[in-house]
């Protein structure tokens, strides 16, 4: 089975243990929280990795760790992964839950380019805007490229609107050489 698939079930499991604490959001975070420290520390990265320390020392160290700081069955299932020898996927793990949320709470991300920085009113409407077409909660994330000279360029997946000044003024310019010929 490849990584991802193992992560994507993984992140499957851990989204039913944040159902049954009713915390989705709460769990994404801590989940990306040990992410992130496992990619900026290195040396947890290296105990978390190395063979020669047992899984049950691992666990142990993860248990006093975030035993305050976490709730015991997050902890478990972070000792679940030790135990499975899946700790490397942890950033892995942490990416597909946070698609899994999205997907669950009905959220898209989007690329949006735009000529200029948009102020906070400016980006709350183009979300709205875009939320109304699409039918789901849209999530910008804002792209200053001054080439595009104005309008929008929104990227949601596959699918890009440009609504570009640069790119009407390019159909403008198309049909007005198509004329003169």
């Amino acid at each position: 089975m490849r990584d991802s698939t193992i992560a994507r079930n993984y992140a499957e499991a851990l989204l039913e243990l944040a159902r049954k604490a009713d915390d989705l959001e709460g769990w994404g975070a801590m989940i990306s929280e040990v992410a992130a420290a496992v990619g900026k520390d290195r040396r947890l990265k290296v105990f978390l990795e190395t063979p020669q320390i047992g899984a049950e020392q691992k666990n142990e160290v993860l248990a006093r760790a975030f035993q305050d700081r976490m709730p015991r069955l997050f902890v478990r299932f972070l000792q679940a992964l030790v135990k499975n020898r899946r700790q490397q996927l942890i950033p892995e793990i942490a990416f597909e839950y946070r698609n899994l949320l999205d997907e669950v709470q009905g959220r898209v991300h989007a690329q949006v380019t735009v000529a200029r920085t948009p102020d906070d009113g400016t980006t709350e409407h183009i979300a709205r805007e875009l939320s109304r077409v699409v039918g789901k909660t849209v999530v910008p994330h804002m792209v200053v490229n001054p080439a595009i000279l104005g309008g929008v360029v929104v990227r949601l997946g596959d699918t890009v609107m440009d609504g570009s000044v640069r790119r009407r003024l390019t159909m403008l310019r198309s049909r007005l050489m198509a004329g003169t010929r």
